[in-house]
């Protein structure tokens, strides 16, 4: 496959945020050059919702899991039945997000470590990549992702912010690296050093809207056309031209996620 548009592979358009221009927010998106979204779960609540989006748009995708840091008792914990009875539709094309998060609360990891291996062991088993959330988890996320074999399923390491050391760690398991607005903004050296180091057939780019907006849209509420600024400017950081950036980490999300070219409504 070869491609001169772009993917958004990690969105939540289905939040509240674009309750009420989700159309135009697709639209948006088209008209920019980016052609194929991934809206990814992060609670059961959200479920519903992101089914009614993919059923509707032919190139948006979805995923099924729980936020690492949905704390317990917040909702009904889900269960690996349940992750693979809605991975059974036909666009839900990924397990997640989940992972760890001790940045907000360091008190529930053992709860988040069993829900990081139930998340782990159904994409094992129903044969779909993770999407893997981490932040101040460095030690625990990969030694969990090792222990669990997630070199079964693969993945990708969403919003990556985290040092060379973890995502060469993180390659070596085969998983993609993706990069989110972040890499534009000024404090972000180290980020910008581990961007040019990954290699480019393991790359993907995202908005994680409705947060982190690029450069020069900080501030505003984020959405996927704004992920053409992050790969303007990962494109001119790594001295790549930009038809070749969006055509490599565009065949990289169909390759990590080939369930989104087979899926049919």
């Amino acid at each position: 496959m070869t491609a001169n548009y772009l993917v958004d592979s990690h969105c939540h358009i289905n939040f509240n945020d674009f309750l009420d221009d989700v159309n135009e927010t697709v639209t948006r998106a088209n008209d920019n050059g980016v052609k194929s979204i991934l809206i990814v779960s992060v609670d059961r609540a959200g479920l519903d919702s992101i089914v009614k989006i993919i059923e509707k748009y032919p190139n948006i995708f979805g995923t099924v899991g729980v936020h690492p840091n949905l704390n317990p008792g917040e909702e009904q914990e889900i269960t690996l039945d349940e992750i693979k009875w809605h991975s059974k539709h036909p666009k839900i094309v990924g397990i997640g997000e989940t992972g760890l998060d001790y940045y907000r609360d360091t008190n529930t990891a053992h709860h988040q470590t069993n829900r990081f291996r139930l998340h782990i062991e159904a994409a094992k088993s129903v044969q779909l990549p993770l999407v893997v959330h981490t932040r101040n988890a460095k030690e625990d996320t990969i030694k969990i992702l090792t222990e669990e074999n997630a070199r079964e399923c693969g993945g990708v390491m969403h919003c990556f912010t985290e040092d060379w050391s973890m995502a060469k760690k993180a390659l070596d398991l085969g998983f993609y690296i993706s990069i989110s607005g972040i890499v534009t903004f000024k404090k972000s050296d180290n980020l910008r050093d581990v961007s040019k180091r990954i290699p480019l057939n393991r790359l993907l780019i995202e908005t994680d809207s409705p947060y982190l907006a690029p450069s020069p849209r900080r501030g505003k509420r984020n959405e996927p056309s704004y992920v053409v600024h992050t790969a303007k400017f990962l494109a001119n950081l790594r001295g790549e031209s930009y038809e070749m950036f969006a055509e490599s980490t565009t065949n990289n999300f169909f390759a990590l996620f080939p369930k989104a070219t087979e899926s049919v409504i």
